[in-house]
């Protein structure tokens, strides 16, 4: 896969071992070159659009906002923008040119709100769980805590917003998990909050016979069921491969129902992938109820 199609299935934002892993270390420096990538910071690699939205942002009196933002705070996001997105005085008439290179969003921020040209990691985290789709918002709560921001400030911040989409952030921020690796993980856990009677959770260490001993992407303990976020990031050879199949038989043969999701159907199938998970749920309860 070329570069610029890897990094919005990556989430925008990869480390350098992975970009070299998935493709070559070539690739990267041509990359680079090109304007196709660009250094946030040691080892870390974004798409041109955080500095984009930068340069952007300075020409307006504005600041870098939402999606935009997280990624200039290194944070992983479900879909990379296609155009900046920047906070722009209420007051600020913008040259029609310049409009039609951002999504703006009108607001007002305090000097606490900001740092430099990009909103703080908290307004951040506000504006993205106030403002932007559910799952959208997860995603980049999640790669914040995983990323080190600590979660009782997450939940002190929602606790204590009014206002519209208040309560959207306080749910994003009492689903928010750290144990998340990544946006197609996160997103399939948001489609999974609304299936009921099903409760799943990142990386849970399962045990059992044959030598099983996994962390598989999402678990429920209850019904006895494995769902994962099947990408290519790890399935790139034979031997991953191998590794893989054993993996998901042992845990079959353990007792386990294992769902692989692939990556297009959880970012664009979404009603199919729900689908899939209250059947097996239904199944499920159904077995249990006959055996018992």
């Amino acid at each position: 896969m070329e570069i610029a199609d890897l990094m919005p299935v990556l989430g925008g934002v990869a480390l350098r071992a992975l970009i070299v892993r998935l493709t070559s270390r070539a690739a990267l420096e041509s990359a680079l070159v090109a304007g196709e990538l660009v250094r946030v910071n040691r080892g870390r690699y974004a798409v041109p659009g955080v500095h984009e939205g930068t340069e952007l942002a300075l020409r307006v009196s504005g600041h870098v906002c939402l999606v935009s933002a997280a990624l200039a705070h290194g944070w992983k996001v479900k879909v990379v923008p296609d155009l900046p997105q920047v906070a722009v005085p209420k007051d600020r008439r913008l040259p029609e040119a310049v409009h039609a290179s951002i999504h703006p969003t009108w607001t007002d921020l305090g000097p606490e709100d900001v740092e430099g040209l990009s909103t703080t990691a908290r307004k951040t985290l506000e504006m993205c769980g106030r403002l932007l789709p559910f799952d959208e918002a997860l995603s980049i709560a999640d790669s914040a805590l995983r990323d080190g921001y600590p979660r009782d400030d997450l939940l002190e911040l929602a606790a204590g917003a009014k206002g519209p989409g208040s309560a959207r952030l306080r749910r994003v921020a009492a689903q928010a998990d750290g144990r998340a690796a990544n946006p197609f993980e996160s997103v399939l856990r948001a489609i999974a909050l609304d299936v009921a009677g099903l409760e799943l959770e990142p990386q849970v260490r399962l045990r059992g016979g044959l030598g099983l001993d996994v962390r598989p992407d999402l678990v429920d303990v209850r019904l006895r069921l494995v769902v994962e976020a099947d990408s290519f990031e790890w399935h790139g050879d034979r031997a991953a491969l191998r590794r893989d199949a054993r993996r998901y038989d042992l845990l079959v043969a353990d007792g386990w129902t294992v769902l692989r999701f692939a990556y297009e159907d959880v970012m664009h199938d979404q009603d199919w992938v729900r689908s899939v998970l209250a059947a097996t749920v239904v199944r499920t309860n159904r077995l249990a109820a006959v055996s018992s």
